[in-house]
């Protein structure tokens, strides 16, 4: 249990709550009325407080914007039958945060800033969450370098802030998907498993692409043969070929170890599936899509959920799915979807109360 953190608390002076059309939200373009503001200065964490949502007044010295020193997280508030607010498993996204911090040379963010900071700010603006199936409070922490001056080295400064958006179904149809062959995403070595901002500008080229020929987002295969299967844009990835459900492994550190992944992989289980987390290679799945024991592909995320796959491209090979037949990918999504906003036991106890 944290500690509760005095943090000071400067009230927006007129709601935008009023403004907003909670039928038509698209992701990632509405904020609340607050957020949460603090600076790493000489060694300590200060300036906490939660204000009303505003502009940031910033150098254009700032390192950040030079050496890409930004790192964030990804995490979803929901409202039970009795209008309770809930996080889900935010304290998985709170200890991914640091590791990508560690690996980014920036400060770890203490347990007490980050979760009680969040949670008093979730309960601040908790009426901005969606009281609809399928919709949330998307809750965006994030840190950069705030040094002004410009250099190649670690920052001595940082700003970190928690956003929170209202937002409906990320992915709202099946996608249809490109596996990518000539870019790559990550290498071991590299920065896949941190939630650094540069890798996701650097997966925009590939996406455009794609999306160019119709297709919603890219698979990632790997950067020595492109030949194993890695991670979907903003989506892990699982293919369920006969009763086994098969995801790329962690072990290299080329994907991100994804909370909606590993949430998945415990439902699957409990669904009686066998889990391996393994290298795939894309000429396997060709193999069982062709020998028919490939049966459904979809992606795991914070912000797309379950997402299915109704068509996967690989070179000038095309494989179509029927979705309307598919079991696992929407079974899963209803249990996990029915966690979140309290109509099945929260056994696991992934759900932490504002």
């Amino acid at each position: 249990m944290i500690a509760t953190m005095d943090i000071a608390v400067t009230r927006a002076e007129r709601s935008k709550l009023q403004d907003i059309n909670f039928d038509k939200l698209v992701f990632g373009r509405h904020f609340t009325d607050h957020m949460l503001e603090a600076d790493f200065e000489n060694g300590e964490w200060k300036n906490v407080e939660i204000k009303p949502y505003q502009p940031l007044l910033l150098s254009p010295s700032l390192a950040a914007l030079h050496y890409g020193q930004s790192i964030f997280e990804g995490i979803k508030a929901y409202k039970d039958r009795n209008h309770n607010a809930f996080i889900f498993r935010p304290h998985d996204n709170f200890r991914r945060f640091n590791i990508s911090a560690e690996r980014m040379q920036m400060p770890a963010v203490p347990e007490e800033l980050f979760m009680e900071g969040m949670r008093q700010l979730v309960a601040l603006d908790k009426n901005w969450i969606p009281d609809k199936e399928d919709y949330s409070l998307y809750i965006r922490p994030i840190m950069f370098a705030s040094d002004e001056v410009i250099g190649v080295k670690p920052s001595d400064n940082y700003k970190f802030l928690i956003l929170l958006s209202p937002t409906g179904p990320y992915y709202s149809v099946p996608m249809r998907i490109y596996v990518e062959e000539k870019y790559t995403r990550a290498a071991p070595g590299g920065v896949g498993f941190a939630k650094t901002a540069g890798n996701y500008a650097a997966a925009l080229l590939a996406s455009a692409v794609a999306k160019e020929q119709g297709y919603d987002q890219v698979l990632w295969t790997d950067a020595a043969e492109h030949k194993y299967v890695q991670e979907i844009g903003t989506m892990n990835v699982f293919f369920i070929i006969g009763d086994t459900a098969i995801t790329p492994g962690l072990e290299e550190a080329t994907i991100l170890e994804g909370v909606t992944r590993q949430s998945a992989i415990t439902l699957l289980q409990e669904m009686g599936l066998k889990i391996e987390e393994r290298p795939l290679s894309i000429d396997e799945v060709i193999k069982a899509h062709k020998a028919g024991t490939l049966k459904e592909v979809f992606g795991t995320g914070t912000a797309a959920t379950i997402s299915m796959i109704k068509e996967l491209k690989y070179k000038d090979y095309t494989i179509h799915f029927d979705i309307n037949n598919w079991k696992i990918a929407p079974t899963l999504k209803k249990w996990l979807t029915d966690v979140r906003e309290g109509r099945r036991d929260d056994k696991y106890k992934w759900m932490w109360k504002v």
